[in-house]
């Protein structure tokens, strides 16, 4: 069987650095050869995803970048509650 990988028509591979990073909606943009653009969220980048798709057509692009060069994420109303939960003690 073949990987996923291998089955989706890459348009091109393109560099993070080459791509336009919004930092109100967390994602990276690329102009799409058909006038829109294409679009990939910091979230599914941290998450190891690499494939920037154009929500106006077919194409896809591949996106080159490291996980560790990422923007960190800016911290969720959760955050706080994660870190400040208490922990409970194991019954004995």
């Amino acid at each position: 069987m073949a990987d996923d990988d291998d089955q989706l028509a890459i348009y091109d591979e393109v560099e993070i650095e080459d791509m336009t990073y919004d930092d109100a909606r967390q994602l990276y943009h690329y102009p799409c050869p058909c006038g829109d653009r294409f679009e990939i969220a910091l979230a599914d980048l941290q998450d190891a995803a690499d494939i920037a798709v154009c929500p106006s057509c077919s194409l896809m692009i591949r996106v080159i970048f490291e996980v560790d060069n990422l923007p960190e994420p800016p911290p969720g109303p959760d955050a706080a509650a994660v870190t400040k939960a208490p922990v409970a003690a194991a019954a004995a």
